[in-house]
């Protein structure tokens, strides 16, 4: 039963997510504030890391096999991409280049 109630918990938050991003019209994924409602649950105490850790590591485990479908969807689009792959290259170089910044920065004030 425990395997049921870790499941539940996580689409649970993800259900909560999906209806407050459709019903406020907000341009953050549903998916995306589930999971932040989860963590603020979990920091808060009101929810046990236990009840749903095994469950979460399942979907860490198996996270190549749920990004095929939005893999084979890019495939759909292949010749947009190949109309459009200088934005989207510079796009990508920007995007890493700050992530990486902002990560060593993070991790710079964090172990001060």
């Amino acid at each position: 039963m425990k395997p049921y109630r870790g499941l539940a918990i996580i689409f649970g938050f993800y259900a909560l997510g999906e209806m407050v991003s459709s019903g406020l019209n907000l341009p953050v994924p549903g998916s995306v504030l589930g999971m932040l409602f989860l963590l603020s649950a979990l920091l808060s105490g009101a929810m046990k890391l236990e009840w749903v850790e095994n469950e979460a590591e399942l979907f860490v485990k198996n996270m190549s096999v749920l990004f095929i479908p939005p893999g084979v969807g890019i495939v759909t689009y292949l010749g947009l991409i190949k109309a459009q792959l200088v934005p989207i290259s510079v796009a990508l170089v920007i995007s890493f280049v700050v992530t990486l910044f902002v990560t060593a920065k993070t991790v710079e004030v964090v172990r001060r």
